[in-house]
């Protein structure tokens, strides 16, 4: 008779497992984010292996612009003092993407759009004067002085 309850037991803490082990997974797996999705303030261009982190960038080029220049371009020094003070989409941590983050957001930037065919900054530094850019053009990555005007894309971490 013991051998049948706990038989019974056992089967019945099986299934219990199992359910409680689906409800975790589908929950895991429905909740997981996707490249090009709208998601925290911008749109998901990067997603780490767990599922439940990356990166978004904004939907628009950073707006204003360095003095004398036309809409959206900016020195190197003015792009990170504006990206410190920006607010977008209720979000105030946003930051000018460092040299692999740039170019992620470049093998991706069909799925985010908006970009100009123009180089963007990022804030690796090559020197003290000098900082890396991306052309959005070609996806080459140069090397230019922090006081030339280029644009940028605000990204964030989720």
């Amino acid at each position: 008779m013991k051998l049948i309850a706990k038989a019974h037991f056992m089967g019945l803490w099986s299934i219990f497992m199992l359910t409680g082990l689906s409800v975790v997974l589908f929950s895991a797996l429905s909740s997981a984010v996707t490249i090009g999705e709208n998601y925290r303030g911008g749109i998901v261009f990067y997603i780490d292996v767990s599922g439940q982190h990356g990166l978004v960038a904004s939907k628009t080029d950073m707006r204003g612009h360095f003095s004398g220049e036309g809409e959206g371009y900016f020195t190197w020094y003015d792009a990170k003092a504006a990206c410190n003070t920006l607010v977008n989409n209720g979000y105030s941590d946003w930051l000018i993407p460092n040299r692999w983050q740039l170019n992620q957001l470049y093998l991706h930037n069909d799925d985010v759009g908006g970009f100009a065919g123009d180089g963007y900054w990022c804030s690796s530094e090559f020197s003290a004067d000098r900082s890396w850019v991306q052309d959005f053009s070609n996806g080459y990555q140069i090397q230019y002085n922090k006081d030339g005007k280029w644009r940028v894309r605000p990204i964030r971490a989720f």
